[in-house]
């Protein structure tokens, strides 16, 4: 059954060009100001606020008014309270007293007649928040010369407020497609493919598409010399070469991250919500509108192992962790998933996927459809709305079979259901396609739009291999039979980290069957889930007992062996052994 097409997005804003946003409360005006000339050079400069109290984000335009092109632009301007910069994007900021000074990167040097470029800053402030009104580029004054005192505001369509910068994005070029893959296709990330290709016999998937992690605010500009966001972007571009292409990003920095494992945890504190909207997720979002990424279809992963983490892992349930019993209580996983939603998804080109675990998690009744409920609670909160969801995506960075081909949830042995053995325990799947085709569905039925489509992350569920069986085992006993059927070979479904006998799976593909949008790579082969005993690091990664090959377990995993792989590097750094395991143990084979 095909899905019905997806409805038009709500209405958009675009941010001014140019002049400057005052905000007063919810009450803005813009106030616009024309480009001076002086010395061959003219210039006007956009500067815009989203303000939260003693906080605030710069959204800033620089735009060429002249006739002939500026290699190389150095903007000045100066704050008249004690505002003070804490971070800078898309360009080089830096803050002498009152004085403010950006310049360009590389890739925003050249400003072509009537070009521009954006780009934005975090400061913190106490008093008085008041918007600079004298800006100068390469030293000529811009927006009407040299004026310091305050504009005389011309209001805008007094019928409704102006927006607030921080939502407001480049209009939609047209409605999304109905599934972002078909016809497309998908983004390679070269750091990723240079380091598969290295491997031995890794060509056989290096040319492969997979997604960036962006799992720190580090990583919006590149940290340790690897590629930023933009740098994946133009990339991309080129990789495109006018015809559809997707690229695939993980967002995945919430204050509080993954509550209940210790190898993913995050930089940011369970408070840390305002550093998570204005120093995350709105840097992301300058940098997706940006109208030279407007032919590209960017899929965004949103935050693994966060909303499911809300139903499963809280007091009373008896794998409930008190970190996850705090993001429960103060809300800022559902905030943060919100606002992601709210402020990506107001991009025209965005399609977001909610991630659901995997059904070796949620696929019990009393996990489905209350994450399904939860999703929708997030997917209305912080501005967002269901239009800003085009799916979910199940087996993020997981290992559960794409499908079982042996064994399915209504078989039965001398008349006991597979429900009742000790691998299935009641759960009402045995595969992440049946629990995606299922899930999607209690996603409508929560309220989403009932175009709602769904992803696999097939990267590393393949289970080949000598120990992968090559039919259904015989019906003697209900645990014997699901076991010898069975190709996930670990010991409990709850097993996630750098599993032992584990292969590659499916290839990537588009619309591989009814309800799913695609199989995808979400989990680059190779990057290690945590670090076998504890690392010492500055990336907010902490040590996971169940990461480490000698542990007996606990609640969560039936009090089984771990299954992981020994000698692992910390959480997504590159690890050899994990990837010569995965290509030997492929199905199907390489």
């Amino acid at each position: 059954m095909s899905r019905t097409s997806v409805p038009p997005r709500r209405a958009r804003t675009a941010l001014l060009a140019a002049g400057a946003l005052v905000l007063a409360g919810l009450g803005a005006v813009s106030v616009m100001q024309s480009p001076a000339s002086a010395a061959g050079l003219q210039c006007s400069v956009g500067y815009s606020v989203n303000d939260w109290g003693g906080g605030f984000t710069a959204n800033v335009s620089v735009t060429n008014a002249g006739t002939t092109a500026i290699d190389g632009w150095a903007l000045t301007y100066a704050y008249s309270g004690n505002q003070t910069l804490t971070s800078g994007w898309s360009a080089n900021w830096t803050q002498s007293g009152k004085n403010v000074t950006v310049t360009n990167l590389d890739w925003n040097k050249t400003l072509a007649p009537g070009g521009s470029t954006s780009f934005g800053g975090n400061f913190n402030y106490s008093g008085t928040n008041t918007a600079p009104t004298a800006f100068a580029v390469n030293g000529t004054p811009c927006n009407g010369g040299t004026s310091t005192g305050s504009p005389t505001p011309t209001p805008t369509d007094s019928t409704s407020p102006s927006p607030s910068p921080s939502t407001s994005t480049p209009p939609a070029t047209g409605d999304l497609v109905d599934n972002p893959y078909v016809g497309a296709g998908v983004y390679v990330d070269p750091e990723w493919s240079a380091k598969a290709a290295a491997e031995p016999s890794g060509t056989k998937i290096s040319n492969q598409p997979t997604a960036v992690w962006l799992d720190r605010i580090a990583a919006i500009n590149g940290a340790n010399g690897s590629m930023g966001l933009r740098a994946h972007l133009d990339e991309a571009v080129k990789q495109a070469a006018g015809k559809p292409l997707v690229v695939q990003l993980v967002i995945y920095d919430l204050p509080g991250r993954d509550c209940s494992a210790l190898a993913s945890n995050g930089e940011l504190g369970p408070t840390d919500i305002d550093r998570y909207e204005h120093e995350y997720i709105d840097p992301i979002a300058t940098i997706l509108s940006d109208p030279a990424y407007k032919d590209l279809r960017i899929v965004n992963t949103i935050e693994p192992d966060s909303l499911p983490n809300l139903v499963t892992n809280v007091s009373p349930r008896p794998t409930a962790t008190p970190a996850c019993d705090v993001m429960k209580a103060n809300g800022n996983y559902v905030t943060g998933v919100g606002y992601a939603l709210a402020h990506l998804g107001g991009v025209g080109n965005v399609y977001n996927y909610l991630d659901a675990g995997h059904h070796g998690w949620i696929g019990w009744d009393d996990n489905f459809a209350p994450t399904a409920q939860l999703m929708h609670q997030a997917a209305t909160t912080s501005g967002a709305t269901v239009d800003d969801v085009q799916g979910v995506i199940a087996n993020t960075a997981n290992y559960g079979a794409t499908t079982e081909p042996y064994f399915t949830i209504d078989d039965t042995v001398n008349g006991t259901s597979v429900r009742q053995s000790k691998w299935v325990d009641w759960n009402r799947y045995v595969d992440e396609q049946t629990y995606a085709q299922a899930f999607r569905t209690a996603m409508v039925t929560a309220g989403f739009n009932s175009s709602v489509g769904a992803l696999i992350d097939t990267s590393r569920n393949g289970w080949g291999g000598a120990n992968r069986p090559t039919g259904p085992a015989a019906k003697t006993t209900l645990d014997g039979y699901v076991d010898g059927s069975r190709t996930d070979r670990r010991f409990h479904l709850g097993n996630w980290c750098n599993q032992s006998g584990a292969g590659i799976g499916e290839r990537p593909k588009a619309a591989p069957a009814v309800g799913i949008d695609a199989y995808v790579w979400v989990k680059p082969p190779g990057q290690s889930d945590g670090a076998s005993s504890a690392i010492a690091n500055d990336e907010g990664k902490g040590f996971d007992r169940m990461c480490d090959p000698t542990y007996t377990g606990n609640v969560r995993n039936g009090n089984s062996m771990s299954g992981a792989l020994p000698n692992a590097p910390l959480a997504g750094h590159w690890f050899s052994a994990q990837f010569q395991e995965l290509l030997k143990n492929a199905y199907p084979a390489l």
